[in-house]
């Protein structure tokens, strides 16, 4: 795993050894990037990065210019790997390091983001329910992104809370931009 661009391009990330696991691949993660750059300006960009993993998707928003990155994963062994890319990088100032499961952050925080990763494991039986809680809860800014990492599986049922923009599609997993909606008076 490496960033890809930034003023941390091309250094690599400790990898998670941690059956159950799987990062976000380079294909995967420049898709994601590439999609972001036409659609919302990272520079000083508040993050917050659910499942966290090795913190991949995080790190890569950090050295793309965001200001900070929330690194929330229930898994202590997880967030170890976390906290040593962060000093790797030399960018532990711009994190914070959260030990929770992803439902119970979401839950208690009154912060509120330019950007949110979820990566939850394909396993994870409530993913579908993670744009309602984020967009019931008010987490995300008016013109923020919630993106997630999902099984083909798993499908988004339409809300007035929020609607997907787009999906992308790579094998078995997808990633879906979900955003506000669009107020009528907004439309053009």
């Amino acid at each position: 795993m490496r960033i890809i661009t930034g003023k941390f391009k091309g250094r690599t990330l400790t990898p998670i050894q941690i059956q159950g696991i799987r990062p976000a691949t380079d294909r995967v993660k420049s898709t994601i990037f590439n999609m972001l750059q036409n659609r919302l300006n990272l520079k000083d960009a508040d993050v917050l990065d659910l499942f966290a993993g090795s913190g991949n998707l995080g790190f890569e928003a950090l050295s793309r210019g965001a200001k900070q990155v929330v690194f929330v994963d229930d898994s202590n062994e997880v967030l170890d790997i976390v906290e040593k890319n962060a000093k790797q990088l030399n960018c532990l100032t711009d994190c914070s390091i959260i030990q929770r499961d992803a439902e119970a952050y979401i839950e208690k925080t009154y912060q509120t983001f330019d950007l949110i990763f979820a990566d939850p494991p394909y396993a994870y039986e409530r993913t579908a329910e993670i744009p309602r809680l984020i967009f019931e809860r008010g987490l995300l800014k008016s013109n923020g992104y919630l993106i997630i990492e999902h099984s083909k599986h798993t499908k988004f049922i339409e809300s007035q809370l929020y609607r997907l923009e787009v999906q992308k599609a790579f094998g078995n997993t997808r990633v879906s931009f979900l955003i506000h909606p669009i107020d009528k008076g907004d439309e053009k």
